[in-house]
């Protein structure tokens, strides 16, 4: 993709063959056909239960029974992966520089890299048929909250990751439900399960798709801008979509809370943060900012206070009546350390401990469980303190500002880092705004982990070659030295220009918007000192 870089054009200035089938041909056509080549990848290296029918047709058999159908699923997927990033790269170039403005565009965009994948099997992970098999327990009235997947026959033929067979659930009683939902409308079929799962997770990138541009309008952000970063980003598709997490319906929801918490109807945000919540109980901590812009930007500390109880009385009933229909209690507080269990470099916190611990290896000490213990002890320590600061010194930010960076604080410095654990706060941070430098940090982010995403997943897995997370880690540092080397225009997007500010508001309409939001009420002092007229 070498060539001169066109002028950006000055807003309001109309391309000439801007038009819906010259964006189409430029910037959904190209994305489709990456969805398309992973969806055929997917049918060879995806994840499919032992027992399904799919694999009884003679093209899914010859892909995923011989080398040269593993080969060219691998090569499908390695591809379409890469093709698609570049895809979104080259549409994000024309959505910075205003050649593209129009959101029902982008719109289009997503629907149609979404399409192909709906129907192919699960990539990049298998958690849906977790959540599958977690769906059975309900129905089989079984407490997924004490006895993990293994304790209903045929878990293992239902595809469930064996390393999650004796776990319990780390979800929420609304996801159980909608889980035991499933089960109920697709009977014992897990594919089907699994399509219908997606679904799910679907919704969510469409509450995302609805609600991150309106949050954008209200923090001054443009629109187009943040639906393409924080939507159309390429782990959204990878992770979401293809891998059906449910992170999506509670990623979804949170913005959905805050979207329509800005548009006056607080108690609404409650609601659906508290579902989010309900789903992966991390969503819980949208409440205390939903609280936030409840009492508004010039709230005394009283009245922060107040709309904080209110926003805790709310979410403590729904939360109530999930238990009651549930019949699960508060299980689902016990079972938040599952996730846990899993070690991984991505994590910094796991990571030192890692690497402590394997230093202290070489002279004979074997406390790596104990370094990376409390490596994580620490990390959470630290995610508490800084939790604590974001909601009771939140002057001089937004709410949703310090929505995005409570969320990104739980990654960073969390027991486990997953890539599409990035995305609880990436809409988030699109829709309130970014730095040039920090618009550069999720730009080569998305690249980096897309790229890690794909090195670590069954497309490269198997019967080609194994890599860990470190060694992957290199590789993608690789890749993407390359892209900057290759294509001016990947370079001048992933590293600016020296005019470039980010996304930030654009003109004085725009920065009034963004103004209002930033608290500084009494809020902004120290929580001992009371505010002039309290």
């Amino acid at each position: 993709m070498s060539g001169r870089i066109p002028p950006a054009r000055q807003p309001g200035e109309v391309d000439p063959g801007d038009s819906w089938l010259d964006f189409a041909l430029r910037s959904v056509i190209p994305g489709l056909i990456a969805t398309i080549l992973i969806a055929i990848g997917a049918l060879g290296v995806g994840w499919l239960p032992l027992e399904t029918t799919l694999v009884d047709s003679a093209v899914v058999d010859a892909l995923r029974s011989t080398t040269l159908g593993g080969v060219i699923s691998k090569g499908a997927v390695v591809v379409g992966v890469t093709l698609l990033l570049q895809s979104w790269l080259l549409l994000g170039y024309d959505v910075l520089h205003g050649r593209v403005r129009d959101i029902r565009r982008l719109w289009l965009a997503l629907g149609a890299w979404i399409a192909p994948l709906m129907l192919a099997p699960p990539l990049f992970s298998r958690d849906v048929y977790s959540y599958f098999a977690q769906g059975k327990l309900m129905v089989a009235g079984i407490d997924p909250y004490t006895n993990g997947s293994s304790a209903v026959p045929g878990w293992f033929n239902d595809g469930v990751d064996p390393m999650w067979a004796e776990a319990p659930t780390p979800y929420g009683q609304f996801w159980l439900l909608l889980s035991r939902g499933v089960v109920q409308f697709t009977g014992p079929h897990p594919y089907s399960g699994a399509l219908t799962m997606r679904l799910l997770a679907v919704a969510g990138v469409v509450m995302l798709a609805w609600a991150v541009p309106k949050i954008a309008f209200h923090c001054g952000i443009s629109p187009s801008k943040a639906l393409w970063l924080g939507v159309l980003n390429p782990l959204v598709l990878m992770h979401f979509v293809s891998g059906a997490h449910n992170d999506a319906l509670m990623a979804g929801l949170v913005a959905m809370a805050i979207a329509v918490s800005l548009s006056r109807l607080p108690v609404l945000g409650v609601v659906l943060a508290t579902l989010a919540g309900s789903v992966k109980p991390i969503g819980l901590v949208a409440l205390p900012f939903i609280g936030l812009i409840w009492a508004g930007a010039t709230a005394t500390r009283t009245q922060i206070v107040v709309k904080w109880i209110w926003t805790a009385a709310i979410s403590m009933v729904i939360l109530a009546v999930f238990a009651l229909i549930t019949k699960t209690g508060l299980g689902w507080l016990s079972a938040l350390s599952t996730p846990g269990e899993v070690r991984t470099w991505l994590s910094p916190p796991t990571a030192v401990g890692m690497a402590v611990g394997g230093f202290m290896n070489i002279f004979g000490f074997d406390v790596t469980d104990a370094t990376v213990g409390i490596a994580r002890a620490i990390g959470t320590l630290a995610t508490l303190v800084i939790l604590a600061w974001l909601c009771l010194r939140p002057g001089g930010r937004t709410a949703v500002r310090g929505a995005a960076l409570a969320f990104f604080v739980l990654v960073a410095l969390g027991p486990v880092l997953q890539p599409w654990y990035l995305l609880w706060s990436l809409p988030l941070f699109a829709a309130s705004g970014l730095s040039r430098i920090e618009m550069r940090i999720a730009l080569v982010g998305t690249a980096g982990f897309t790229l890690f995403g794909l090195v670590t997943s069954s497309a490269t897995q198997d019967s080609l070659f194994q890599v860990s997370d470190l060694f992957a880690a290199l590789i993608v540092a690789a890749v993407i030295v390359v892209l900057l080397t290759a294509s001016p225009r990947e370079r001048r997007l992933l590293l600016g220009d020296p005019a470039d500010e980010g996304l930030v508001p654009e003109g004085a309409q725009a920065q009034a918007r963004a103004d209002a939001l930033v608290m500084r009420g009494s809020s902004s002092l120290p929580w001992g000192r009371a505010s002039p007229g309290e």
